[in-house]
């Protein structure tokens, strides 16, 4: 079985696109986000909080969600959870994600019925829930792992594996305008999750704190 590659961003030149700040923050440079994070490690804490999830993550990590083989990458999903909630199951933000990838519910509540539609049945979590999916459910950290699974293992397929477009289309919406240029999402949000996701990323994988 294949990892799905989610390309890591140590160096990057990038030019912005210009963007009305009725869409979000305006950017301030990709490469300025990836520099700003550069060499951040994951404290011990932020591992014994994972350490919590760990077995949904490797379980969900597991399955091919979109391409038969091809799994999603388990330390991005760790990445991604340190990144937009600290592995907070309970996190909500001032835009009402929820739970510990931080998903919204209109969100979440479609990639459920595609995956209660599914072939593939899923321990921890019953086609009852994914098929009703409740605001509430993505505090359970079993849904919010597999619905952040098989949200990526879409994205990555889509975009190629380019971490930026990946995390654009995670943060912003899939179909932001950018991402059909092959370009991230020109947000200052956006550009800061992508920088502690890459800076996570690449410290888990280089110390294979999970292996």
């Amino acid at each position: 079985m294949r990892r799905l590659a989610i390309t890591l961003l140590f160096a990057l030149t990038v030019v912005s696109l210009p963007q009305s700040a009725a869409s979000g923050e305006k950017s301030t440079g990709l490469h300025t986000s990836v520099n700003k994070h550069r060499g951040t490690a994951v404290k011990q804490d932020q591992i014994e909080k994972l350490r919590k999830f760990d077995q949904l993550i490797r379980y969900f990590a597991n399955f091919s969600y979109i391409v038969p083989r091809h799994k999603v990458n388990a330390d991005f999903l760790r990445a991604l959870i340190l990144a937009e909630s600290g592995a907070n199951p309970r996190a909500v933000s001032p835009r009402d994600a929820l739970g510990l990838a931080q998903i919204i519910y209109p969100t979440g509540k479609k990639a459920a019925s595609d995956l209660a539609n599914s072939a593939t049945t899923f321990r921890y979590v019953s086609r009852e829930t994914l098929r009703n999916l409740q605001r509430e459910d993505l505090f359970d950290p079993a849904v919010n792992i597999l619905l952040a699974s098989y949200l990526i293992a879409r994205y990555n397929h889509r975009f190629d594996g380019r971490l930026e477009l990946v995390l654009s289309a995670w943060n912003a919406g899939e179909n932001t305008d950018s991402l059909n240029y092959g370009r991230h999402a020109p947000y200052r949000e956006t550009e800061n999750l992508i920088g502690r996701v890459n800076a996570y990323y690449i410290y888990l994988l280089q110390n294979r704190i999970f292996p």
